[in-house]
């Protein structure tokens, strides 16, 4: 990969000189410039498995809010169906968010990707949002199904007002051999590889050459994302543990004596530096343009992990030349902790809660776009 940061000078003097006092606000920085020579916008709005606060996950309702909210990105963990569709899940069973247990109750502790796409597509995969959180319930999120990237695609496209481009996550790559391979060829046969023609107005992210981005924990899977897709950007996903860092202490959360996990995830950090550098280090010789790291909230909760956002290394992912992406902040504290702490970009579940955070506020109501998209 060519040596991007390097020429951060001369890209901020082009910037400077095309788009006036707009490029000299006090936002222009080393990181901004890397972010937009990828064609990524700093700080980035990443709606994590959609407006997934307000609408049931990976579900139309919450893709389309947040892509009518202004999100920069629509976020989804990719899987394929034992027919070879790919699809958009978070966990590997269809237990937590569809009545698979209703449907298919011989298969409901099988795998999703045990599923054929059909047999996917019969799920309620809504109604359990109704019932985790009536205070945000809705009869129409009832039946909503799963969804497969080309449909995520379609709602990405759709709208005429703004077109938010894809973070696509290869979930549990290892169940999907040959999954990073599939995901090049849908995206190529949708046209997504490339950039959009635009022939009036300025490039939204869902046109322009950061119009994909790809995430994965896995490092065989970074390799192999690389092999396929060069040109598009990618994320290397930080965890410390199994498949992650190796951790400052081998004690389990059973015998730490924590009473829940965010307390446990808040004293785990990489054994040393050095160990956190040498993932930077394979990230970047591996094709990556940044990380994924995770944050300890000011609340705990269960997106609570370890604090892989310290101005440390932050400022260490920086001066390798790379952008960091943070997952999953919901709370205005929790945005100007880890934005004073140096990310540019923020996983989260409320888009509708950053967007007014950066100053970006969408000119409708939550309950006003989902009413409008139906639902």
């Amino acid at each position: 990969m060519p040596d991007i940061f390097g020429k951060s000078a001369l890209l901020l003097s082009l910037l400077l000189s095309t788009s006036g006092a707009h490029a000299a606000s006090a936002s222009d920085s080393a990181q901004t410039v890397l972010a937009n020579a990828h064609g990524i916008p700093h700080p980035a709005v990443i709606a994590h498995r959609g407006a997934s606060f307000d609408a049931p996950e990976s579900t139309a309702a919450s893709y389309t809010l947040a892509r009518d909210l202004g999100a920069d990105y629509l976020e989804m963990d990719l899987q394929r169906s034992k027919d070879g569709v790919l699809f958009a899940l978070h966990d590997n069973s269809l237990l937590r968010t569809t009545d698979v247990a209703k449907k298919f109750p011989a298969r409901k502790d099988s795998p999703a990707n045990a599923f054929t796409m059909a047999e996917l597509k019969t799920l309620d995969a809504g109604s359990w949002f109704n019932e985790a959180y009536p205070q945000r319930a809705r009869p129409s999120y009832k039946g909503l199904q799963i969804l497969t990237l080309d449909e995520i695609i379609d709602i990405a496209q759709a709208s005429p007002q703004h077109k938010p481009g894809l973070y696509i996550e290869t979930k549990e790559p290892k169940q999907f051999p040959g999954l990073e391979h599939d995901l090049k060829n849908n995206l190529s046969k949708r046209g997504w590889l490339q950039p959009a023609t635009v022939t009036t107005g300025e490039p939204q992210v869902g046109q322009g050459k950061g119009r994909v981005v790809l995430q994965t924990f896995e490092k065989s899977s970074l390799e192999l994302l690389q092999k396929e897709m060069p040109d598009t950007p990618k994320i290397l996903l930080l965890w410390v543990g199994e498949g992650g860092m190796t951790p400052n202490s081998q004690v389990s959360f059973a015998d730490s004596g924590e009473k829940d996990k965010a307390a446990y995830y808040a004293k785990q950090q990489p054994k040393d530096h050095a160990e956190f550098l040498q993932w930077l280090d394979f990230a970047k010789a591996h094709g990556a343009m940044g990380t994924g790291p995770s944050a300890a909230l000011t609340h705990g909760g269960d997106q609570s992990y370890f604090d892989l956002v310290q101005p440390w290394m932050n400022k260490a992912t920086h001066d390798k030349g790379m952008l960091v992406h943070v997952y999953t902040i919901d709370e205005p504290v929790d945005f100007t902790k880890v934005m004073a702490a140096g990310v540019d970009g923020i996983f989260t579940n409320r888009a509708s809660e950053l967007l007014k955070y950066y100053q970006r506020p969408a000119p409708f109501t939550v309950n006003q776009l989902l009413e409008k998209n139906g639902y």
